[in-house]
């Protein structure tokens, strides 16, 4: 499979299966990475340069342009393949932009920007886009930490519109952060309190439970459902939770392999019946500069010893098909 690790460096890392630098692709900063859902394209974030996005195909940059707003921090393609979602932490806009049957951009981007506040006078004078999902339904989901909301976009399947919808308002000073969605339920870690949630599919709030237990300050990164669990980065305790997703009780927690676990993926294939099999989990640890590679045993997960050191590694996605 091989994975694509990106960061605060001057390129994207390519990677193989046993962590070895196999290639690098220069770009500035590229802070977050995205695969597109059905082509071997990669879309690469830059933070700094003025907020870029790019388009990777074969090692290589094809083409650029501007992120619509400041400092963007998460990119999702749609599961169709039309729609790329940027979303833009400094100034809140939701930028979208059309593909084309190849995946490259289509035409200029639509910018949605927002207004609002919350009651963290530090981190939420105004709206902080984080992360963009999108359902099965073709609404785009988008968690905003500065305003506390989970902020909706229907999105035409024929890609040819967007209908701005009502926000969620969720728990005040929770700074909502990233989130996952699977069948009738949703799940949202708070950067600012520390806190899972589980939601119901009109965000009735179902559950919640610390994102760490370890007790101490937590800033908690990145969320994501795998085979039968629920995952978690702390950064602080720099720890990855394992929790059941229908009880958000706590299975497990375990050392990040390095300090301010940023973000995470899964490696692994399916078994005859079609469930994921445990496969490996591979952690950016972004201030100590590794990125960990761990083997699930019962979807614990256990260090195998293999690291890829890197400079300031933030986000790591698999390289294999539609990547």
């Amino acid at each position: 499979m091989g994975l694509y690790v990106g960061g605060y460096e001057p390129k994207v890392t390519v990677a193989d299966d046993a962590l070895a630098v196999v290639g690098e692709i220069p770009v500035t900063a590229p802070s977050f990475l995205a695969a597109h859902p059905k082509l071997s394209v990669l879309y690469v974030v830059s933070e700094i340069d003025d907020g870029r996005i790019s388009v990777v195909r074969d090692g290589e940059v094809i083409e650029s342009r501007s992120s619509g707003g400041a400092s963007p921090c998460h990119a999702a393609v749609d599961p169709s393949g039309a729609w790329l979602a940027v979303t833009n932490y400094m100034d809140g806009v939701l930028s979208l932009h059309r593909l084309d049957a190849e995946g490259r951009f289509d035409g200029p981007a639509l910018e949605f920007p927002h207004r609002g506040s919350g009651p963290d006078r530090d981190r939420q004078l105004g709206p902080h886009a984080h992360q963009a999902v999108f359902d099965p339904d073709d609404i785009l989901h988008v968690s905003d930490l500065g305003t506390d909301e989970i902020r909706r976009y229907r999105l035409d399947a024929a890609a040819e519109g967007v209908e701005i919808l009502p926000p969620v308002k969720l728990t005040p000073g929770s700074g909502p952060r990233h989130m996952d969605r699977r069948d009738d339920r949703w799940y949202l870690v708070g950067e600012l309190d520390g806190l899972v949630r589980a939601y119901d599919t009109d965000w009735k709030e179902l559950a919640r439970a610390a994102a760490s237990g370890t007790g101490g300050q937590n800033h908690p990164s990145h969320l994501e459902l795998h085979g039968e669990h629920l995952y978690v980065g702390n950064r602080g305790p720099d720890t990855i939770a394992v929790f059941d997703p229908e009880t958000l009780e706590l299975i497990a927690e375990v050392p990040s392999g390095g300090a301010w676990p940023r973000h995470f993926a899964f490696a692994g294939g399916r078994l005859a019946d079609g469930r994921l099999a445990d496969g490996r989990l591979y952690v950016a640890n972004q201030n100590s500069g590794e990125v960990a590679e761990f083997r699930l045993a019962g979807g614990v997960p256990e260090p195998t010893g293999a690291v890829l050191r890197l400079t300031s590694p933030s986000c790591v996605v698999g390289s294999g098909p539609g990547a």
